[in-house]
């Protein structure tokens, strides 16, 4: 994502920005490289391929390279909302600040970003190299038409991973905070400012999955393409000549697997997002002994909870769908649905 911090610490994006300009050569050059490995496999797909495991494979690579030309529309296309979002950080920042007293920790971002950048470079030349190992045709100059692209879903996934693991610190910090402050002093005037605090995450949340709608949604679907025909390729190999471990299922297997591990961690990083947001501040309003606290104080209890209740904080990319289990589910649904 093309964007960087303002001189006022604000982050921004310009068509005509030094890391868009960037970005720029870096796609023309890696579209030259994608095409002509792309011209390949759509020879070997149609002149090529004769048998039925062949057809699997060849749609299975071209698939891969789709990601590469959807990059303006779902990567760039989206970077003003990103901004906002990433913005909005910086005001809950400021409002938990004021009503905690307190910074907002995030214990070793950092490093947390700088390792699991390496290792989805790593996990990509990895996934490539098994690939081309396991399966015919897959050569290793066509690995260096894939790579920006593996990377580029692996750090997809990381992005939301690190996001979601903000929001969770986040909502812990302030569960925490908020459970001290009423333990002190259970008063109206501290369970109202709390629960604007908390309306406030829950709004991030949203913004979360609503910035990165597109890019997400066309990341899920990728990943539903991939997982169906890769297991459908697999069952049919299995139906066809047994279960005998080749190298050819093997590598089914392993692009199925892949697949499946990437949309698990998408999904279930939203779902623990959105359950530690509401979770822990229920519990803390539950425990308040109601009947030692004055009318006012239950009634920003009571407004607390109906808050909780009316408006639970979810992962929605723009209405179109839901981020939690309940998708990894429904992928493995449709997937047994068009095996048999």
């Amino acid at each position: 994502m093309p964007v960087q911090r303002g001189q006022i610490g604000r982050i921004t994006f310009s068509w005509t920005s030094i890391p868009m300009l960037y970005a720029y050569v870096f796609y023309v050059v890696t579209s030259v490289l994608v095409v002509l490995v792309g011209y390949e496999r759509f020879d070997i797909l149609l002149n090529k391929s004769k048998k039925f495991d062949e057809y699997i494979y060849s749609i299975i690579f071209i698939i891969y390279l789709i990601p590469h030309f959807l990059i303006p529309f779902v990567g760039w296309g989206v970077a003003y909302e990103v901004c906002d979002y990433k913005n909005s950080w910086g005001t809950f920042q400021l409002h938990y600040y004021k009503i905690t007293g307190k910074n907002l920790q995030f214990p070793l971002l950092s490093t947390l970003i700088i390792v699991i950048s390496l290792g989805c470079l790593i996990l990509a030349v990895v996934f490539l190299l098994t690939l081309s190992a396991l399966l015919d045709g897959f050569t290793l100059y066509h690995t260096t038409a894939y790579l920006h692209i593996i990377t580029m879903i692996n750090m997809n996934c990381a992005l939301w991973y690190i996001n979601c693991r903000a929001i969770g610190n986040a909502s812990t910090a302030l569960a925490e905070s908020f459970q001290n402050d009423i333990e002190h002093n259970c008063c109206a005037y501290i369970v109202a400012h709390y629960r604007v605090l908390w309306l406030s995450l829950s709004e991030l949340l949203q913004k979360l999955g609503n910035a990165y709608a597109r890019t997400y949604s066309t990341y899920s679907l990728f990943m539903m393409t991939n997982i169906t025909v890769a297991v459908y390729g697999f069952t049919s190999e299995i139906v066809d000549h047994g279960i005998r471990f080749s190298f050819k299922e093997i590598g089914l297997l392993v692009d199925a697997t892949y697949c499946l591990l990437l949309l698990f961690v998408f999904c279930d990083c939203s779902h623990q997002a959105s359950l530690r947001i509401s979770k822990k501040v229920r519990v803390s309003l539950m425990q308040v002994n109601l009947t030692t606290v004055d009318p006012a104080t239950r009634k920003e209890i009571e407004l607390f909870l109906t808050a909780i209740q009316m408006n639970p904080p979810k992962v929605s990319l723009k209405g179109y769908t839901v981020v939690n289990r309940e998708l990894i589910t429904a992928v493995q649904t449709t997937n047994s649905h068009t095996n048999i």
